[in-house]
């Protein structure tokens, strides 16, 4: 065996849990490498002790923990919610935004610390491990990747036996049938009765917002200021972006906004039933729509839903670093330059609405939209619009007509 400080290094992304706790050990013992312990925070909930002190006592040679929730709103949550990103049109994307910045750090602790490889602890059915991968060898291609849970075949019990025969420190919680994954931005459920993809989600499958049923019978109202597309304030109040997402988090999960149940295609080829829930997306997403609805053209908003779409794709792809969705993101930050204003939104019992929009650079001429006094617009000109709008239609039934 080399000497110790000989030894490669690894970098294991490690969130304290059962998996990547027993992985520390299983590293050193399969692979000979010394481990470098890295926990990322993109907003899921706190570890109720000292993780990076557990990871250390269970034999990492160095363990860190990075605070990155500033930069997964400005860089990742902000670009997504500019594009409307949106999986399939029917959930905003969480997890998968949050994969390659995870990436990102991990890559930058390898490069700084000179280690030979990173390792995760996605299984080899999900969409995870493709975007840890792809991300990883997108950035440095010259890093390893080490995924101990697509090489040994353990269950829960087996792992708890495994960490008790080699002293490895664990904090086991209650056996829950389901695979949850929480951060800033969205939370997803899977696994047990929801692989019944006809059996309604039990309520315990729903960790943040209250039943809809249950919420209160009483609206409420919170208008979102937008500046070029992104939003900055609440009522009236600028507010830095991972505090206004948690702000209206809080008030959306009261009325039970952001449920959604899901069959996806699976980048693997899989369909998932998974539940998800986002609330502040939700809301936020909706918001945005409809200041892009005031704000620009007709061409533009139809154009950039294609777009939107493939946005999407490449993200829930694990394509996050690649030209393609960067060159996305410039077109979509173009279109945003007057996506400026505040928009009204109406909270109650599982639903987001808008009611109400405003902006200095809207689109909307109200003496061109109304019936009332004050109308504007020039009927005259319609019927030169119709007959020139219908002569492509006209013209051919006309020669339909000469064939019969």
């Amino acid at each position: 065996m080399a000497p110790k400080d000989k030894r490669d290094k690894v970098v294991l992304a490690y969130s304290g849990g059962l998996d990547t706790s027993i992985a520390i050990h299983w590293l050193k013992d399969n692979y000979d490498v010394d481990v470098i312990a890295v926990a990322i925070n993109v907003g899921q909930p706190p570890s109720s002790d000292d993780i990076v002190a557990r990871a250390l006592r269970n034999g990492a040679i160095k363990a860190e923990y990075i605070d990155a929730v500033d930069e997964f709103v400005e860089d990742y949550i902000w670009p997504s919610l500019k594009a409307n990103a949106m999986y399939q049109g029917e959930y905003p994307l969480g997890t998968a935004i949050a994969r390659p910045l995870i990436a990102k750090k991990l890559v930058d602790v390898a490069n700084r610390e000179g280690a030979k490889y990173i390792a995760h602890g996605c299984t080899a059915k999900g969409n995870d491990q493709v975007r840890f991968d792809v991300g990883i060898v997108s950035l440095n291609p010259e890093l390893g990747i080490i995924a101990p849970m697509r090489e040994w075949v353990m269950t829960r019990e087996e792992e708890i036996d495994y960490a008790k025969k080699h002293g490895i420190e664990i904090l086991v919680k209650k056996d829950s049938p389901y695979s949850i994954d929480e951060n800033l931005w969205g939370r997803s459920c899977e696994c047990g009765v929801l692989e019944n993809a006809w059996a309604e989600p039990p309520e315990d499958v729903w960790g943040w917002t209250v039943c809809p049923c249950e919420a209160p019978a009483e609206a409420e109202y919170v208008e979102i200021g937008f500046e070029k597309g992104v939003p900055v304030s609440l009522n009236g109040k600028r507010m830095k972006g991972a505090d206004l997402i948690k702000k209206v988090h809080e008030m959306a999960c009261r009325h039970g906004i952001g449920r959604i149940d899901h069959v996806e295609d699976r980048l693997v080829g899989i369909k998932s039933r998974e539940t998800y829930e986002a609330p502040a997306a939700i809301v936020l997403t909706k918001a945005h729509r409809s200041m892009e609805f005031v704000t620009l053209p007709k061409d533009v908003t139809e154009f950039k839903k294609i777009l939107e779409q493939r946005f999407s794709q490449l993200a829930y792809d694990g394509l996050w670093f690649g030209i393609l969705r960067e060159s996305i993101d410039a077109f979509v930050d173009k279109t945003q330059e007057r996506v400026t204003g505040t928009v009204r939104m109406k909270l109650l019992r599982g639903n987001a609405m808008v009611v109400g929009r405003k902006s200095p650079h809207s689109l909307y001429d109200e003496g061109l939209a109304t019936y009332a006094e004050g109308d504007v617009f020039d009927h005259k000109a319609a019927e030169g619009f119709i007959y020139c709008w219908g002569l492509p239609n006209k013209t051919a039934a006309k020669t339909a007509r000469k064939k019969r």
